[in-house]
């Protein structure tokens, strides 16, 4: 079963001349199958009378997730839901009042959804020894990694940085957060970073920023299924899904697709 699949543009892409990666967390490095934003947004619409399907929660994926909110509520099926409940089109306080309502549901359900990714740990010292610097972005608040940090260290899994969507002028697809974590890494010019992804808005992140991108096809939200579903999937099922997932992932400009970050330190 193939682990490696390279795009067109992936040809001078060389090992030897990266010096840091900048890796995600939900469905990349943690939370196997990325589960956890996508049950506290449906528990949110939920909790107004709309609800949404697990495609439409995950739609957005990647983006800070007050513009995950905001994207969602721009779908036309919820907007009609919206508009069909409150007699008006959804404005930005109605965005941010279910943001509030977001941020304490997913800090409940963290603790959960904080398991670090088979194959991780080992990857990362490995890539390590290589003389490579480890950084990481992420969808969530500083608040809410206060919670995941902790739990992902005592597991075996610390960044050397992180950077939350919190922290800068705007989350993904911009290129801010990569931008940061590069300094906070002290690797430049762009070229020497590698981006690793689960999401098309997080890969367009570290392509905008100028990086080589990385994305993740098994573990994250393209597949969306835990450890045991992804499982029990026959190896010929896998195969195809992995490969409809990776060639999207091609199509939107990645340069390499894997299934797992354990795959990194074959590259």
């Amino acid at each position: 079963m193939m682990n490696v699949w390279r795009g067109v543009n992936a040809q001078n892409f060389s090992i030897r001349d990266i010096r840091g990666l900048v890796l995600d967390w939900a469905g990349t490095t943690i939370d196997y199958g990325s589960l956890a934003p996508v049950e506290v947004f449906r528990a949110v619409f939920q909790k107004i009378g709309i609800e949404v399907t697990e495609a439409e929660a995950r739609g957005p994926m990647g983006q800070a997730k007050i513009d995950h909110i905001r994207a969602m509520l721009q779908m036309d099926r919820i907007q009609a839901k919206w508009q069909a409940i409150f007699g008006r089109p959804s404005r930005q306080e109605d965005v941010e009042d279910l943001y509030e309502n977001f941020l304490p549901l997913q800090k409940t359900v963290l603790a959960d959804h904080s398991e670090v990714i088979p194959g991780v740990p080992q990857a990362i010292a490995s890539l390590r020894q290589g003389g490579l610097r480890i950084g990481s972005t992420t969808g969530y608040t500083r608040e809410l990694m206060d919670v995941v940090e902790p739990l992902a260290a005592a597991q075996g899994y610390a960044p050397d940085a992180t950077v939350c969507s919190d922290e800068v002028a705007a989350g993904r697809p911009a290129p801010w957060q990569v931008y940061r974590a590069a300094e906070k890494l002290g690797v430049y010019p762009m070229t020497q970073l590698a981006v690793v992804d689960d999401s098309i808005a997080g890969i367009q992140s570290g392509l905008h920023a100028g990086c080589w991108t990385i994305a993740v096809a098994m573990t994250g939200n393209a597949l969306g299924l835990d450890r045991a579903r992804c499982e029990a999937l026959s190896a010929s099922d896998l195969e195809v899904r992995l490969q409809q997932i990776a060639e999207r992932f091609l199509s939107q400009g990645a340069h390499m697709v894997v299934r797992s970050v354990a795959d990194l330190p074959t590259i």
